[in-house]
């Protein structure tokens, strides 16, 4: 009984590991689609500035969301900030691939 309890409670930490992991390769996926926009002309100024602003807000709400539950996301937490990142994500497509250029 007890080998299953720790087997749990391990498992439970890798899965909250990978999911702080998967929201910072996230963040730099999404930081190098920019960088690489603007370095092709593809994203002009205002689009960048807009993408970098809603990244920042977002990184200050998961800053925020663990200094409240002890450097933690909750389940809730992940889903939200995935969503988030979800819609930034096709944001930066349609700004990339929208007829305006640098």
């Amino acid at each position: 009984m007890k080998r299953l309890v720790f087997s749990l409670i391990g498992a439970g930490l890798i899965i909250t590991g990978l999911g702080a992991q998967e929201i910072q390769k996230r963040k730099e996926n999404q930081q190098d689609r920019i960088a690489q926009g603007v370095k092709s002309g593809e994203l002009t100024a205002g689009e960048t500035a807009n993408l970098e602003r809603k990244e920042a807000r977002l990184n200050h709400e998961i800053r925020h969301d663990r200094a409240k539950n002890g450097g933690k996301l909750t389940p809730k937490e992940r889903r939200q900030i995935n969503r988030q990142q979800n819609h930034l994500s096709r944001q930066i497509y349609r700004d990339k691939h929208n007829a305006r250029k640098q």
